[in-house]
């Protein structure tokens, strides 16, 4: 079974395929996975980047004679000419390129699609042949449901990883698809013959991220520890990062601390929370865990927001205002 399997397909049975979506590390392992099947094995494969090669050399791809070639797969990159605005410089190749698209049935070669965009003109010609003809799959997902596909993928590939584990590493990961996918497969390469992924692996050899990093200063400030929490901040702050850097995320932070709030003193589930506010569950578990009065969150929000401004009006300057609004909390 190929990964592809995991998304909804129009066309399963069509070797042809489009993958749509944002994220193109996610889409590459997609595709390299797809490639990789059995009855491919003997094909020759070509890759067609059309931002660096050109269309010209993607239509003289596709209608190569097979007698003078073997049957192979076309992967096509960065296939532009789908997005709504493309320079009008191209609009003679991209009507070429229409004709030969329409008669995509016809050629002996496979050809796969990678479009690493969030949408496509689905109104152009070429695109609504090609939703038509091909097997499209679309990989765009909604920051609570990368878990899923996460371990999905484990599964498929015959790795096992904790609930608990893989709510860590989707945090380290920022919710984010592709570095999570990243991190996922940092780990396979150092398991153990078991193939057991642990919160241990996780902690040892995949970094916090700088936002997992900051709610962590937010808890020790919260719980009065305000040594640790000007630690962690001094030790940013010598990495590089600006106050304002570190303000924005301190803000978006204390924000989703009093939304999670919000809908609690609702009576609202965490799974109600987490599908309102379409985040990792396990971000929400921690939120809702926070003992933190509403009030409270709503004035620091408010201080925030106002110590940002001042920043960026120049009316502060310097790290020593951000400390200050720590040891506030």
């Amino acid at each position: 079974m190929t990964l592809i399997s995991l998304f909804k397909q129009t066309n399963p049975k069509n070797a042809n395929l489009l993958i749509q979506g944002p994220d193109s590390f996610f889409n590459d392992y997609l595709v390299r996975n797809y490639l990789n099947q059995k009855k491919f094995t003997d094909l020759d494969q070509v890759i067609v980047d059309c931002l660096e090669d050109g269309l010209d050399e993607l239509m003289a791809t596709l209608t190569e004679s097979s007698l003078f070639s073997s049957k192979k797969i076309v992967v096509v990159k960065n296939p532009f000419f789908l997005m709504a605005k493309v320079p009008q410089k191209y609009k003679k190749q991209i009507e070429k390129l229409t004709k030969i698209i329409e008669h995509l049935d016809d050629l002996e070669d496979i050809v796969a699609f990678v479009a690493n965009y969030e949408k496509i003109d689905r109104r152009k010609k070429i695109s609504k042949f090609l939703l038509e003809h091909v097997n499209v799959v679309e990989t765009a997902l909604k920051p609570y449901e990368v878990s899923g596909v996460i371990k999905a993928i484990s599964k498929e590939e015959g790795y096992q990883i904790t609930n608990m584990a893989l709510q860590i590493l989707i945090q380290r990961s920022d919710q984010v698809l592709d570095a999570a996918l990243s991190n996922y497969l940092k780990l396979k390469n150092i398991v153990g013959e078991d193939k057991r992924i642990t919160e241990t692996l996780i902690n040892e050899n995949i970094d916090r991220s700088l936002s997992e990093n900051i709610f962590e200063i937010l808890t020790a400030a919260f719980n009065k520890n305000y040594q640790e929490a000007t630690q962690r901040l001094d030790d940013h702050l010598r990495e590089g990062a600006s106050a304002i850097q570190l303000l924005a995320i301190f803000e978006s932070q204390i924000e989703f601390l009093t939304c999670v709030k919000v809908l609690q003193n609702r009576r609202w589930s965490k799974d109600q929370i987490t599908k309102e506010l379409k985040v990792n569950p396990y971000r929400v578990k921690l939120a809702m865990e926070n003992k933190v009065s509403l009030n409270k969150l709503a004035s620091l929000l408010k201080q925030a927001i106002e110590l940002d401004f001042g920043y960026k009006n120049g009316t502060y300057r310097g790290d020593e205002f951000l400390k200050l609004f720590l040891l506030k909390i």
